[in-house]
């Protein structure tokens, strides 16, 4: 009996699935976006804040994104027609089963991330430790 050796090309996860995004956050995101002349916005983690790490938002143009965005491994999440939430590839480990909303109360308004996988965060939530 001959074994053949199996090849796995790069699997895809749908990440549409795994990130939720709420209707209120879509809405927030394409208004800003649209107000900043922007087609994207970068969702990821990177190091600091007091708990370890802090997610950054970062508006992009197509333009900077090409230059220096790694669209062959970020996941993209589209929220219109020309609107896309971009996760960076780097991030998605760390974002898997999040919740994205927008939240406001009669002092601030913001988007909250829920993140399962957090386990700690800072009192104002921009932080987390994984």
């Amino acid at each position: 009996m001959s074994r053949r050796k199996k090849s796995f090309s790069r699997l895809r996860i749908n990440i549409i699935m795994i990130i939720n995004v709420t209707d209120s956050a879509k809405t927030h995101i394409v208004n800003v976006l649209t107000n900043m002349d922007k087609p994207y916005l970068i969702l990821g983690l990177k190091g600091g804040g007091c708990a370890g790490f802090e997610y950054f938002w970062e508006p992009s143009d197509e333009d900077l994104y090409a230059k220096n965005g790694t669209p062959d491994r970020d996941e993209f999440i589209e929220l219109n027609e020309d609107k896309k939430l971009i996760i960076d590839c780097t991030s998605l480990i760390y974002l898997f089963g999040c919740t994205i909303d927008y939240k406001s109360d009669f002092v601030s308004s913001s988007l909250v991330v829920e993140n399962p996988n957090a386990k700690s965060s800072c009192g104002c939530g921009t932080s987390i430790a994984v």
